[in-house]
């Protein structure tokens, strides 16, 4: 699989403006195998009810009779179970798709394929679900443009962008670059096949598969179209000043050096996003002043979890300082407080490493310069929950701080880290 898809993107870049036309051969039962080998054991079942262990007991025969299926154009996936998870910690919920485990196995080679067409077409810019790009590359890619020649940033929120992907305008952007129709047709079915929920099936009319393997790449290549290869060839040559962009899935920030140039940029896109059936949320989109020559009217924004403000360190030279959002802070508190009334009862020391597990990994994320306090502060909301959770374990017997300061001391809760040098 990996010899073919490094040929697929070799040939992209040698010949980028040729359409690739045979790309199905790739779906066969070696990169189906390596799907499945790839997918989690504990994974939920789709509407088949079947599991990653049910599926394997006869993996052979399986992939030999889905190969024929798809050979025969009988094979069509089935619907995506819908459930709901709590929101950001909240009482709200959100929509998770589940697909069908045959689908997650198609999807997933398809996605491979995918990939290696249109990494090579990519922007820098985007780093939302790329290979060796993450995060952290994004923040640093932003950090350069905001101590550098930033003057103004345009905070962008696309309405329900994943829930509101046009299918037609999705099968023109593949179609620009693949011939395959063998290809786009299972594309297409998969962009058609639905939703199933509480027994009944609604029809998918716009956005991509929820929770499908191929969803990320059919979203990366939607929005390189539709905001990045349109950015690079027509608003930064429209632009008088200097003007640069950063993306990660649908989250993105416009950075510019002109008030003329942001102000137009940002009534260009609201027209751009409406021929393609998004549309910019105008409550959350905004122009901000920001960077060193902000001076007290420097504004701040939100971008991958963490706040970005412009300020002045103590000897008065411009800084950018970043620290967790509030709305992420406020949701990650209302989890872990859920989490730790739902815990009360096992053993303290099981409990504590348990915690200490959650608060590794939030360390991992959010532990970059200047944002310690911020890390340290949640540490010490966490402390304040866990003391409160093991009163609540006996009434008649409360534990004095004293007793939970040794306590700790035998246990330890971990400490904020600074993991990146962004």
């Amino acid at each position: 699989m990996t010899t073919g898809l490094e040929r697929i993107s070799q040939l992209v870049k040698e010949h980028p403006d040729r359409k690739l036309q045979t790309l199905m051969h790739l779906v066969n039962a070696e990169t189906l195998a390596e799907v499945h080998n790839r997918l989690g054991r504990r994974k939920a079942a789709g509407v088949d009810g079947m599991t990653k262990a049910g599926y394997e007991e006869n993996l052979e025969e399986n992939l030999e009779n889905l190969l024929e299926r798809m050979k025969q154009y009988s094979y069509r996936p089935q619907p995506v179970r819908r459930t709901y998870i709590p929101k950001d910690g909240s009482d709200q919920m959100r929509p998770l798709g589940v697909p069908a485990y045959e689908d997650k196995l198609v999807q997933g080679a398809m996605a491979d394929i995918l990939n290696a067409v249109y990494e090579p077409k990519f922007y820098d810019c985007s780093y939302g679900f790329r290979g060796n790009r993450g995060c952290h590359q994004a923040l640093l890619a932003l950090e350069a443009k905001l101590w550098g020649w930033t003057n103004y940033v345009v905070d962008v929120d696309i309405k329900g962008f994943f829930d509101n992907v046009d299918h037609e305008w999705m099968m023109k952007f593949l179609e620009h670059d693949i011939e395959d129709k063998n290809y786009l047709r299972y594309v297409k079915r998969f962009l058609k096949a639905g939703v199933m929920e509480e027994g009944k099936y609604y029809d998918a009319d716009a956005g991509v598969p929820q929770g499908g393997l191929i969803s990320p790449v059919l979203a990366n290549v939607y929005l390189h179209y539709v905001i990045d290869m349109w950015f690079a060839k027509v608003i930064t040559a429209r632009s008088k000043w200097k003007a640069e962009m950063i993306r990660y899935a649908d989250d993105v920030v416009f950075c510019f050096v002109n008030m003329v140039d942001a102000r137009r940029f940002y009534e260009a896109l609201k027209e751009r996003l409406k021929k393609f059936g998004l549309e910019l949320s105008e409550e959350k989109s905004k122009i901000i002043k920001f960077g060193r020559n902000a001076e007290g009217d420097g504004g701040k924004f939100d971008f991958l979890g963490f706040t970005h403000v412009t300020g002045k360190s103590k000897n008065g030279k411009f800084f950018v300082k970043r620290i967790t959002s509030q709305r992420k802070l406020k949701a990650k508190r209302k989890i872990v407080k859920k989490w730790l009334r739902e815990n009360m009862h096992v053993p303290v020391g099981v409990l504590i490493d348990r915690l200490n597990r959650k608060l590794i990994g939030h360390y991992n994320y959010y532990g970059i310069i200047g944002n310690y306090a911020a890390m340290n502060g949640f540490r010490e909301y966490v402390l304040d929950r866990l003391y409160c959770t093991l009163n609540r374990r006996g009434a008649d017997n409360r534990m004095s701080k004293a007793i939970f300061t040794k306590l700790i001391a035998k246990f330890p809760v971990a400490m904020p880290k600074i993991v990146h040098r962004v």
